[in-house]
């Protein structure tokens, strides 16, 4: 199995320094509705995501590994729609110049013309999307990967183990949220270690070969994203569905569809022609009036709230660690 012969990578110590006050920037979105927590949502994987919280005072809390080291935000919508960020961690300054990237200012919802009754009431219903940027590939990359071929819920699982067990604690004064692991990290991760996080010989080769060139992958965030997808899927194990799902959030990519997925053509054919079996095919054609925009729709599709019925029972969760 991969891995097989790596050593075991030293056990991190999970003492969190004491947190003085961060460094600070506010940002105003331009003009138009806003909603800080639509525009991040794509970055959490799961509810208990390791590396991001949503608190009850709505601030959104994100930790992620810059090119200049670790680092922790966090992120506050007042009420004329400017959003108040601090940081904490080497990479911190890196964090807030990015910043308005992340919050989709580079982003132009105003282009994008609803062709679908459906995808107009999503629009009205829930204005102040801006899709994301984040300018950072495997923090995106490595949970795509994860949840090729398998459930969400068990993905978000092996996420979450391996971020807790193999990351560090983030900078700043949130207790409990985590950097995720640094590239020499992943690749020294032994095979048990996969398993025991119920992730087979494929996926973790796939991300073991990834975090070998990192570095050619993270300038994948720069370029048109055409070209970031031909980057992404020169790797073995990483093809149109799961660069897709990359360069949605590392780029911002409006017309990255996501292609291959089990369930997404029917969602797509159900909303907008009454079509639950439609195939990829079928949900290209649908979206072509959407073209340049076409992941903008398939999340204001998303968002409309008129997905199809469940046909059979939900799939259960695989468990590798019994085998």
């Amino acid at each position: 199995m991969a891995g097989r012969f790596a050593p075991r990578p030293r056990s991190v110590v999970r003492v969190r320094a004491a947190a003085g006050p961060g460094v600070r920037r506010r940002w105003t979105p331009p003009e138009g509705p806003y909603d800080l927590g639509l525009v991040l949502g794509p970055l959490r994987r799961g509810p208990a995501d390791p590396t991001f919280r949503q608190t009850p005072d709505g601030a959104v809390w994100r930790a992620s590994r810059t090119p200049a080291g670790p680092a922790t935000v966090r992120l506050v919508q007042r009420a004329d729609d400017s959003v108040e960020a601090e940081a904490w961690g080497a990479g911190a300054d890196w964090l807030l110049g990015q910043l308005p990237h992340m919050l989709g200012e580079s982003d132009d919802p105003a282009v994008f013309v609803p062709r679908h009754r459906a995808v107009l009431a999503a629009g009205r219903s829930r204005p102040g999307l801006r899709l994301c940027r984040t300018g950072l590939v495997l923090e995106s990359l490595i949970p795509a990967v994860l949840e090729q071929k398998v459930t969400t819920i068990g993905a978000y699982r092996s996420w979450r183990t391996l971020v807790r067990k193999y990351g560090e604690p983030a900078p700043g004064p949130a207790d409990d949220l985590y950097v995720m692991p640094d590239p020499r990290t992943w690749a020294r991760i032994p095979s048990w270690e996969w398993h025991r996080a119920n992730v087979e010989e494929k996926r973790s080769s796939t991300i073991l070969r990834a975090v070998r060139v990192a570095a050619r992958l993270e300038e994948a965030a720069a370029m048109e994203p055409e070209a970031a997808l031909e980057r992404l899927c020169l790797i073995a194990g990483i093809g149109p569905w799961t660069a897709a799902e990359v360069v949605q959030r590392t780029n911002g990519a409006a017309d990255a569809v996501t292609v291959g997925d089990l369930h997404l053509p029917g969602i797509v054919g159900h909303v907008l022609a009454g079509e639950r079996d439609a195939d990829d095919a079928r949900m290209l054609e649908l979206l072509a009036p959407y073209a340049g925009q076409r992941h903008r729709a398939v999340r204001l599709i998303l968002l409309s709230g008129r997905l199809p019925a469940r046909r059979a029972p939900r799939q259960a969760v695989g468990d590798i660690t019994r085998w």
